[in-house]
């Protein structure tokens, strides 16, 4: 509704559909995917970091580089550049260069760091995308979009919902606010990723099982061949 100018979001909406997010953000963990998470914006960008981070996901808090998604094998390239430069400083290599190329490329992984370092193990294109302000970040669901990835967005009064897949309405500028969207998805993603560890480890344990049941086998029919040897023939 609005009042007095002031538009007002039902919060009892808002709930539904941060519990209709997080069942689906769920799945796609427990189905062992990567969900990006965006928010570039001041308020937003330190809540995200310890958020994504907390249940291991890629996040891009600082800036989104055009073609992040559209362009990820180029963006793929950059962070191996950035891991070369680790193995260079690691092996020795830098003893061999002047003050002035050590300086250049330091400053090189420290740009490159900032930019790409929270994505660094992101090997393939995400599954979903989860944006704090779906204005702001227009770009990067413009790209998600295209490639047919699934968004997320904490949607504001001042927003437009048509490209974003799976709407919470609420403040995307108070800090408060995208602190607790993202506490009950992020919960609902670590619920998903305990589920995978589970089920990976009663597989595992399955799978044992039959090995051992395997090898037992013929030790068995063994022991019933060497018993019916012993047994003397009925006369």
């Amino acid at each position: 509704m609005e009042r007095n100018g002031i538009h007002i979001i039902d919060l009892h909406k808002t709930v539904a559909k941060i519990d209709e997010a997080a069942e689906v953000l769920k799945g796609i963990a427990k189905s062992g995917k990567k969900i990006l998470f965006v928010a570039t914006k001041k308020q937003s960008k330190d809540v995200v970091a310890e958020k994504a981070a907390s249940v291991n996901m890629p996040y891009v808090n600082e800036r989104w580089a055009g073609g992040m998604l559209t362009n990820f094998p180029t963006i793929r390239k950059a962070i191996k550049k950035m891991t070369n430069i680790d193995r260079l400083m690691n092996d020795g290599t830098f003893s061999n260069l002047s003050k002035r190329e050590i300086l250049q490329i330091s400053r090189q992984r420290a740009k490159l760091e900032k930019n790409l370092g929270s994505i660094a193990d992101l090997t393939r294109l995400p599954s979903a995308l989860f944006v704090i302000d779906v204005m702001k970040e227009h770009i990067a669901v413009k790209e998600a979009n295209r490639l047919g990835i699934p968004v997320f967005g904490i949607v504001d009064t001042n927003s437009d919902p048509k490209n974003i897949d799976y709407v919470i309405p609420a403040n995307d500028d108070a800090k408060d606010s995208v602190e607790v969207i993202l506490g009950a998805c992020c919960t609902a993603i670590a619920e998903g990723l305990e589920e995978r560890k589970a089920e990976k480890a009663d597989e595992k344990a399955a799978a044992e099982q039959a090995e051992e049941a395997a090898e037992a086998k013929p030790k068995r029919a063994a022991r019933k061949a060497e018993k019916a040897e012993e047994t003397p023939a009925a006369e």
